[in-house]
């Protein structure tokens, strides 16, 4: 019995050996996240004092995800780089409080574009992390050129955008939300407004108001013409494209010179522990690994 308390002290004065010094590695990225941390749980608060539950919600959604970054580096066993897990940090916190809570997404319009930039751009740096779990990976040797890695990462972020934005169609279109932020425009063009159905686009200038009415009997006037998430949709994605395109240069020239980025190596995780099948194993030495060079 005494021997089993021992082991238990023991094993508590690990982790708490492990935590301070996480801690003392990390000290900024604490700071950061202690900060943001108390900044929510008092909006929490604050929403439950008003009988906000939806905005309540969004505060232990964002409490959540502020654990993404430990969950993926244990995960994964990477070293996620102080400057991106503080990145990683503002950017939720910008994204379900300021934008969400504070309603910054309405009030500054290109809140949601700069957002959707940074996002391009994080990503991008997780695709570089990509290449370097499949290097580690017993099985399969992948020598990459810095171009395929560039080419590689900017797909990975594209991706990831396009999926968000089919999260945010979902969203609009079977929950009812408005994900995907409708805007006010004054012309288009359509095919739909050509009367001899010859697929000709009508332009349609200088509008003024648009005057929409239900079934109910309920009647809305716009000042223009409304677009319902079209544009957003494009605008989110080529903003995205401009993030990953700009992390791709910046980490290509990174594996180009052989890790001598700074910019670079502030934001792409590193590898802490290759897979353990990276280790020579019977395959291995019987020469059954599979190596592609690209």
């Amino acid at each position: 019995m005494g021997k089993a308390k021992k082991e238990t002290r023991a094993a508590k004065h690990s982790t708490w050996k492990e935590l301070r010094e996480q801690i003392r590695q990390k000290r900024t990225t604490f700071i950061v996240w202690s900060v943001l941390r108390v900044v929510v749980i008092l909006v929490a608060v604050w929403c439950v004092l008003r009988q906000q539950w939806e905005s309540f919600f969004n505060c232990l959604l964002t409490l959540l995800l502020f654990m993404a970054p430990t969950f993926v580096e244990k995960k994964l066993q990477l070293r996620l780089p102080s400057a991106l897990e503080n990145t990683v940090l503002v950017f939720i916190f910008c994204a379900q409080i300021l934008g969400e809570i504070a309603c910054f997404y309405i009030q500054y319009p290109l809140w949601d574009k700069m957002l959707h930039t940074v996002n391009g751009f994080l990503f991008a740096a997780f695709g570089f992390c990509l290449v370097d779990l499949l290097n580690e990976h017993k099985r399969f040797r992948f020598a990459l050129s810095p171009m395929f890695q560039a080419v590689m990462a900017f797909c990975f972020s594209m991706t990831i955008g396009i999926a968000w934005e089919f999260f945010e169609f979902s969203a609009d279109k079977f929950l009812g939300l408005d994900m995907q932020k409708d805007r006010v425009i004054t012309e288009f063009q359509s095919v739909t407004l050509d009367e001899t159905q010859s697929n000709i686009p009508i332009s349609v200038h200088d509008i003024t108001k648009t005057t929409i009415e239900t079934a109910d009997g309920s009647t809305y006037v716009i000042d223009g013409y409304l677009d319902i998430g079209l544009i957003d949709t494009t605008e989110d994605l080529f903003v995205n494209f401009i993030g990953a395109t700009v992390f791709c240069v910046v980490g290509w020239i990174y594996v180009y010179r052989r890790g001598k980025n700074r910019l670079a190596a502030a934001f792409i995780p590193v590898v802490t522990k290759p897979d353990e099948a990276a280790e020579p194993d019977e395959n291995e030495s019987t020469g059954d690994t599979d190596t592609q060079t690209l």
